[in-house]
């Protein structure tokens, strides 16, 4: 049986055609939901505490189906490294992806989600005649920024971020990849246009979607969005990182630019396999910097 749709009655703001959505979703995976809200302390935080106290119900050996949560405004959201994530209703959009993950690695995840989002806000070029590579790099406006943030290419301002949370499953053991399942939550933070209040501070810039494509809805954008992500989830758990780095690298906003990770200073020249940031000091020495460890800034 197929788990409704989950509308909050109160006060929306928007018409989401969450069911059209969710009828999208399950093509992907059979049993995906999709909960709208009016207003989440966040939406992260939500999913894994749900996850948390729930009672097992499905047979052994059988994971939760995937949950998209959505809330028009969130009251306690959260970004990288502890710090605030801004939302208000129409000028952003807020959501979160629930599911059972076990890749053989989970190395660069969110180098493989922040592509999927780019990608379907940003569609690349077609391949060209005879088979080339599709799209160059400078025909892309939204690039990524090591480890999980969108930034518009044009001036480096920030246009979404991403956050990734896991935790164990309970009774999960390792499975045919030799891993454990894990509850993944991927936070999805994207600006849709200009704060109409106090927006917070924003230490790269500000950018929004509307500059890109004038009249862009939240539900409009979560449409595109929501099916990317989930089917890049699928792919990541399959293959990896390996199949992606071609395509981050084409919307790689540091690479061959000189930056700052911690105390390490010198030129960055790209994506390790792994998903680490390498960056060759000015000794000629080359470091890899695995996701959470630094926060990487040009200079």
């Amino acid at each position: 049986m197929t788990t409704p749709v989950t509308l909050d009655p109160t006060a929306l703001a928007f018409n989401w055609d969450a069911a059209a959505l969710q009828q999208r979703l399950q093509v992907i995976v059979p049993g995906t939901t999709v909960e709208v809200r009016a207003e989440a302390g966040s939406t992260n935080t939500e999913l894994l505490e749900r996850q948390r106290r729930a009672t097992p119900t499905a047979p052994a050996g059988e994971a939760p189906a995937p949950v998209w949560l959505v809330a028009e405004r969130q009251t306690a959201g959260r970004g990288r490294l502890g710090r605030s994530w801004w939302s208000e209703p129409g000028s952003t959009l807020t959501c979160s992806l629930g599911l059972a993950l076990e890749p053989a690695d989970w190395s660069g995840l969110s180098l493989a989600v922040g592509l999927a989002v780019a990608e379907a806000l940003d569609p690349p070029d077609p391949p060209r005649p005879g088979g080339g590579e599709p799209g160059s790099s400078g025909s892309a406006r939204i690039g990524l920024k090591w480890p999980n943030d969108l930034w518009l290419r044009s001036d480096d301002r920030k246009l979404a971020g991403i956050l990734i949370e896991a935790q164990a499953l309970r009774g999960s053991a390792a499975g045919a990849r030799g891993s454990l399942a894990r509850w993944a939550v991927v936070g999805i933070g994207v600006n849709l246009r200009p704060p109409r209040g106090e927006g917070g501070e924003f230490r790269t810039g500000y950018a929004c979607l509307d500059e890109l494509e004038p009249g862009i809805t939240a539900p409009g954008a979560l449409q595109r969005i929501a099916p990317a992500v989930l089917a890049a989830l699928q792919r990541f758990e399959r293959e990896g990182l390996a199949p992606l780095l071609a395509a981050y690298a084409r919307r790689d906003v540091l690479a061959g630019r000189r930056a700052s990770a911690g105390d390490l200073v010198g030129r960055v020249t790209g994506i390790a396999p792994g998903g680490e940031l390498c960056l060759r000091d000015d000794a000629g020495q080359t470091h890899r910097i695995a996701s959470g460890e630094v926060s990487v800034r040009p200079c």
